[in-house]
């Protein structure tokens, strides 16, 4: 029989139950319930006096408001994702596979902006402080002024800050926080949102920057109560491929700047090294395009990227053909193929069809509908498309191109990498290199059979 007061929490979407059940309700998850004591009786909140004695204050759209100020931590890609520098008072959430680099960058974070002069602390739930300085000495960061500590009591962590004048504080990670205001275990779905919500608090009270880590579940959302997401400013998905050097920071959510910005970064012996120019990184310029090559002028956040996207067109030799793919929406790929198959007259029934974007990125935008179709006919063809030539466009399911957005910054981001050519769904004004545009897929596919632009 539960105790008084107990509640059921589940531990995968962080619905309450007032009972226990073998499943879910909200989420379907099944055996997720655990049993935790409520922090207070259930019912409706009482006003005091001082709340009876205060009064809501409007105020009106057209009064203004000034720019939030920033804190520049002197790692450039961390501070184009976050929109020019975190801001004071914010909460900012990062999550990542196990051993991706997130203790690493955030401590590359705190210690260059610890370097410009702002109070750092990073504070580890997850290990030593001689671990956490260990690392700092690989990168070469010892000298940098970062108080550090090693502490999972969250009472504790609140009168340290409380303490000391912080400009921003890295706590590693919010799983391991635990108060003593509630009995759950740390890790918990009580506990997370009971330390986010403390920490939040404190960063909006004091104006301090807080960064949370947060780990993530096998199928790569970040563990823990929904709601955390929510209370904070800020969502960073610190991605990378395993087998790659490379480590790309997504901006998921963000209340002070653009969302889907990206930020790259190279991990190396002394840490992460930070790429200005990812295009250079994704592509290879090295000899002649194979046949089967195509390469995409994307747009991630507010940069134009450049990246190889390849395809291969093989026999079955099994009774069902294969569809494989990496980088990419397999659901996108599938539709691909139909269109090419209705629309074009390329059969894929008894082929294997395997798509890869290169370097370990992956793209999310509909505009790479056009690369992937012209990937795949190059590879069915056995046709090499321009080793000089960009490929971009959205492909409808009655197998017309649509435009895109930000077509020219697509084609000057081309051009300055030395692309002199591009096909993509209609004729842009002023283009920075010779554009041919077309607008029905078939179009496009019959350019790529006949060699029908220049190849020199």
């Amino acid at each position: 029989m539960a105790r008084d007061g107990a509640i059921y929490a589940c531990q995968s979407c962080g619905a309450v139950q007032t009972r226990w059940s073998g499943q879910c309700p909200a989420c379907g998850a099944w055996n997720t319930l655990v049993e935790e004591l409520a922090s207070r009786p259930p019912g409706a909140l009482k006003p005091t006096k001082a709340t009876r004695s205060r009064h809501l204050a409007f105020e009106g759209l057209d009064e203004a408001t000034p720019a939030p100020p920033r804190i520049a931590t002197g790692v450039g890609e961390w501070d184009r994702v976050c929109g020019g520098g975190v801001v004071p008072g914010s909460a900012i959430l990062v999550g990542g596979d196990p051993g991706v680099g997130k203790s690493t960058l955030l401590l590359q974070v705190a210690a260059e902006a610890a370097r410009r002069g702002q109070g750092c602390a990073y504070i580890s739930g997850e290990e030593a402080i001689e671990q956490v300085r260990g690392r700092a000495q690989r990168m070469g960061l010892a000298d940098a002024p970062v108080k550090l500590a090693a502490e999972t009591s969250l009472r504790a962590i609140l009168d340290g800050l409380k303490a000391e004048p912080f400009d921003l504080v890295v706590i590693d990670s919010i799983q391991t926080m635990w108060s003593d205001n509630h009995e759950a275990a740390p890790g918990s779905v009580t506990q997370v949102r009971a330390a986010a919500g403390e920490l939040v608090r404190l960063a909006k009270k004091r104006g301090l920057a807080v960064i949370l880590v947060g780990h993530v579940t096998k199928e790569g959302a970040i563990a823990g109560p929904r709601v955390v997401e929510h209370m904070v400013d800020a969502v960073f998905a610190f991605e990378g491929e395993r087998g790659y050097p490379f480590r790309i920071l997504r901006g998921a959510k963000n209340r002070f700047g653009a969302t889907d910005e990206i930020g790259v970064f190279e991990m190396g012996d002394a840490g992460l090294t930070e790429v200005r120019n990812p295009s250079a990184l994704f592509l290879n310029t090295a000899g002649e395009r194979a046949a089967g090559a195509a390469v995409f002028a994307g747009i991630e956040g507010s940069r134009p990227v450049l990246v190889e996207i390849q395809a291969l067109v093989a026999p079955s030799a099994y009774g069902t053909p294969r569809r494989a793919v990496v980088g990419w929406d397999s659901g996108r790929l599938a539709m691909i193929l139909a269109v090419l198959e209705a629309r074009c007259g390329l059969g894929f029934g008894d082929k294997d069809v395997y798509l890869n974007v290169a370097g370990g990125l992956r793209i999310s935008e509909p505009a790479a509908d056009l690369a992937a179709a012209a990937a795949l006919a190059s590879s069915a063809f056995d046709v090499a498309l321009p080793q000089d030539c960009v490929v971009f466009g959205e492909i409808s399911l009655s197998g017309e191109v649509r435009p895109v957005s930000r077509m020219e910054s697509r084609l000057k981001e081309a051009a300055k990498l030395g692309f002199r050519q591009a096909l993509g769904p209609a004729d842009v004004d002023g283009a920075a290199v010779a554009y041919t545009g077309a607008s029905r897929l078939a179009d496009a596919v019959q350019r790529i059979h006949d060699a029908a632009w220049d190849r020199s």
